[in-house]
C-alpha cells in the first residue's frame, strides 16, 4: 500500500516547480535573523531586495515561488512574502517606507518569521 500523501514533507509540484499552499501548512514554523546588503533591480521602478542567505531560507516555496512571512528590517515589521527565483536564490522585497533612507548597497538587519 502506498504511503499516505498527508505524511509526506512538502515537495515541489512536478509540473510547476512549486509546493502547493496546502502542503506549506506542514512546513515547520521558524524564525531566522541575518544581515543583508540591499540591491535594486535596474530600470525605472526597479524593486529593492534583501537577499536571504541559503541557510536562512525555507526549503519549500508556494505558488510563483512565494513564501508568506512576517519580516522585520531594522526594527520595522510587516507581512509580506519572500520570493524564490528560478536560480534558487531567495529575495525579500523591501519597500521604501521600510528602508527609510537606506538604498542599494546599504546593510540591513533582517528577522524573518515563517509560519505554517
Amino acid at each position: 500500500m502506498p504511503p499516505s500523501p498527508f505524511l509526506r514533507l512538502p515537495t515541489p509540484h512536478p509540473r510547476f516547480n512549486f509546493t502547493p499552499r496546502h502542503h506549506l501548512q506542514h512546513m515547520p514554523s521558524f524564525t531566522t535573523r541575518f544581515s543583508s546588503t540591499l540591491f535594486r533591480y535596474p530600470g525605472k521602478g526597479g524593486w529593492t531586495f534583501a537577499p536571504v542567505p541559503p541557510d536562512c531560507a525555507p526549503s519549500a516555496s508556494g505558488p510563483w515561488g512565494r513564501i508568506p512571512v512576517h519580516a522585520t528590517v531594522d526594527g520595522t515589521r510587516w507581512s509580506t512574502s519572500v520570493w524564490r527565483e528560478k536560480s534558487g536564490r531567495v529575495l525579500l522585497p523591501v519597500p521604501k517606507q521600510v528602508r527609510g533612507g537606506k538604498e542599494d548597497g546599504d546593510v540591513v538587519s533582517v528577522v524573518l518569521e515563517f509560519s505554517a
